[in-house]
């Protein structure tokens, strides 16, 4: 299993002066090459979001390095529903620990479902 870091400080609104004011809270986690931010911020509407950002270390051609980063914007309606779904899969990962047979069933009885539609 890989290494990892949680950030313990998390920065709320009040305690982050000079950033972007529609930031309320971030925090960070480091796993290994990876590090994960949690940024819940709003709207110009007011809306509250968090947006979940994956950071990669890469080195180009040149061995020059860059980030290379992917984000996902979740609404604040959505957060509950992605929080039980995602509790599922942890629980479902923590529950099999023959995780790489019990996914080319599942995965195969999916295409079965798929052929009978």
């Amino acid at each position: 299993m890989e290494d990892f870091y949680m950030n313990e400080n998390i920065e709320s609104k009040e305690s982050r002066e000079g950033r972007d004011d529609n930031e309320i809270m971030s925090t960070y986690i480091r796993c290994g090459k990876r590090t994960y931010f949690f940024d819940l911020k709003t709207s110009r509407r007011d809306e509250v979001y968090l947006t979940l950002t994956e950071s990669k270390r890469r080195f180009n051609d040149n061995n020059g390095l860059f980030y290379e980063k992917h984000k996902v914007f979740i609404l604040e309606q959505d957060l509950k529903k992605i929080h039980l779904e995602l509790g599922k899969m942890i629980e479902f990962i923590e529950t099999n620990p023959d995780l790489k047979n019990t996914i080319q069933t599942v995965h195969s009885e999916n295409e079965e479902e798929t052929k009978e539609d």
